[in-house]
């Protein structure tokens, strides 16, 4: 159990399987937040969100008349109403700080956010969700780190070092035949090529954005002082992990997405220095239960670390999958569900419950 944790607050929903989250408790009994900044003397509880284009998010802020947008849901339909105060003015905390960087591969990183939590225009992700399920429960202060990009898969871009190559059958769905081809493990290139043939390796090479974002987030770590004003050290507690839609368009990525998953769960670790920080994962929107195309491979792969399942016995109370088919309100992941804001907002809640979940009782 986390020792930051506020002893005084208890979410009514860390009780309910994080498999099992559906959209009317999601926030229910969020507070609004006081105003007041977080205890300086803890080091700041750092949760890092990783994924591609759905952890980027697209969620509309506005504008206020049009449904699917943040501001008609809180100002209209009266969601999430802890995201604004008694005036209908965004509210603002000061005690979990929002920051967000992106870079293509281990290009140059550029900082998009870095400010107290408060919403602003364009659009947003799972972070607000998190953010405030997170600082809602634990007694230090917080950091909301986002590095990521879009258009990235685990099985190529974000695999993790140390991978190892591996082979995989395709059916040509023309002609009959089979091929046998070669998937490449860290730092090889291209992604895949046949079996016997010699590989030629292109400007990119696997994990080339894991390195990337992985040196972002610890860029932003080195500086703390610059993203979390008046801090001097931070412990890194939980990872966020919304990813999958790349993986689904090839047939060898997704069979072995459950691999590449635990080992990236288990690296991040390592590279982070935080064995025992906790892990947060999220199925994608439109998948269900029983799918079983490449998009229930993926489904299944990221269910099964869920700790609770027992198939990864060093996952037990330490990571856990959200399935978010229940707290999609439509749309697809390559379509960023329309821009509904409200996906977001329902996915972000139910992971940071999670992570709380984890966090308190380590189930």
């Amino acid at each position: 159990m986390n020792q930051y944790l506020k002893a005084s607050r208890t979410l009514a929903v860390a009780a309910i399987a994080a498999t099992t989250f559906a959209p009317a408790v999601l926030g229910a009994d969020f507070p609004k937040p006081d105003g007041k900044p977080a205890d300086m003397t803890k080091p700041v509880q750092v949760f890092i969100l990783l994924g591609q284009s759905n952890m980027v998010g697209a969620g509309k802020v506005g504008p206020a008349d049009k449904d699917g947008s943040l501001e008609h849901a809180v100002k209209t339909k009266k969601k999430y109403p802890y995201l604004v105060d008694d005036a209908g003015n965004w509210t603002e905390r000061k005690d979990v700080r929002n920051v967000r960087v992106m870079g293509s591969g281990t290009g140059a990183m550029k900082q998009f956010n870095n400010e107290w939590m408060t919403v602003k225009g364009g659009s947003i992700g799972p972070e607000f969700g998190i953010g405030h399920a997170v600082g809602n429960a634990v007694d230090a202060p917080v950091m909301i780190l986002k590095s990521c990009i879009g258009n990235r898969s685990l099985g190529w871009d974000l695999l993790a070092p140390g991978s190892k190559s591996y082979e995989f059958e395709e059916k040509d769905q023309k002609t009959g035949t089979t091929k046998t081809f070669v998937y490449a493990g860290y730092k090889q290139s291209p992604m895949k090529w046949e079996k016997g043939a010699e590989p030629k390796a292109i400007g990119w090479y696997a994990g080339m954005q894991y390195d990337g974002d992985i040196a972002n987030a610890k860029t932003v770590l080195a500086e703390l002082n610059k993203s979390y004003p008046d801090a001097t050290k931070y412990e890194v507690a939980g990872f966020f992990f919304w990813q999958g839609d790349k993986d689904r368009y090839d047939s060898g990525l997704a069979s072995n997405y459950e691999k590449n998953l635990v080992y990236f769960i288990e690296q991040l670790r390592k590279d982070f220095n935080a064995p025992n920080a906790k892990f947060v994962c999220a199925t994608l929107g439109q998948t269900q239960k029983g799918d079983a195309s490449n998009d229930g491979m993926i489904f299944d792969a990221q269910m099964a670390v869920d700790g609770q399942k027992g198939k990864y016995k060093q996952f037990k109370g330490n990571v856990a999958t959200v399935y978010t088919h229940p707290l999609s309100l439509g749309g697809a992941s390559n379509g960023h569900y329309n821009g509904n804001a409200e996906t977001y907002m329902n996915v972000g809640e139910a992971m940071g419950q999670a992570m709380v979940k984890l966090l308190q009782t380590g189930k």
